[in-house]
């Protein structure tokens, strides 16, 4: 297996062809609702690289979490190992076992441990896997367990205790995310469809009355006005996503 960066995301062609076609629609709709230009539509065409970039940003953090969520099972998997007393490289084998069967081969954390259990046969430190996973993927919570390995292997005396009490206080953490996580989830919908709500209101008004609007369109002081609608709208979306972001 290949080191993963996870900082660092490679979308499939599916992925680009899938995102640019919903920049170039999300173009096409508001030039439609602010602008009617064809000239202002071939101005907004950078728009669809900016939103691919935020995309590919999208599937950094969720690809993160994913690896602190699978990190959790793994954890639990470990605890369980080493409160039956066996050593730290035989939890490992148990926990890639439990994450396959949880979440299959392919998953980030269960080929991450498959390669940690291959590298631990060639006499390679498990602190020092770790260490590595924790850096390439910037999850605190792996580099926090590592940081209290080294510490237990170079104390000694009780590291089975301290080993369970770390790994039960990550775990409570990473619940904690979790819980979190299943409550914004409907207000991040809700903060989805009152997105909406404003580009409907244009969208009715377009039909129902267009006369009402048809002053904002084809002149400089109606671009002028409907591109500060347009910031307005972009900032207040932004701060509405920035509401239903928590980091713990």
């Amino acid at each position: 297996m290949n080191k993963i960066d996870y900082d660092v995301y490679h979308l499939s062609i599916q992925q680009w062809g899938l995102y640019l076609m919903e920049a170039v629609c999300a173009c096409m709709g508001i030039n439609y609702l602010f602008y009617k230009s064809t000239a202002v539509f071939f101005f907004m065409l950078p728009l669809p690289f900016w939103y691919i970039h935020q995309r590919k940003k999208q599937q950094i953090r969720l690809r993160k979490k994913r690896l602190n969520y699978q990190f959790k099972d793994a954890l639990n998997a470990m605890q369980v190992g080493i409160s039956a007393g066996y050593s730290l490289d035989n939890t490992i084998r148990e926990a890639r076992k439990d994450l396959e069967r949880l979440y299959g081969e392919k998953a980030e954390m269960a080929r991450e441990f498959a390669y940690i259990e291959r590298q631990l046969g060639h006499s390679i430190p498990l602190e020092e896997l770790l260490y590595d996973l924790g850096i390439r993927s910037r999850v605190e919570d792996i580099l926090n367990f590592t940081d209290v390995l080294i510490q237990a292997k170079k104390m000694g005396g009780n590291m089975r205790g301290i080993l369970n009490r770390c790994i039960s206080s990550i775990e409570e953490r990473i619940q904690v995310k979790k819980e979190i996580d299943a409550v914004l989830a409907s207000r991040k919908m809700e903060q989805k469809i009152m997105s909406f709500i404003p580009l409907g209101i244009i969208l009715y008004m377009q039909i129902t009355s267009p006369e009402f609007l048809s002053v904002l369109y084809g002149n400089s002081v109606g671009i002028c006005v409907m591109t500060a609608c347009l910031l307005l709208y972009t900032a207040a979306f932004q701060w509405g996503v920035r509401l239903t972001q928590i980091d713990v």
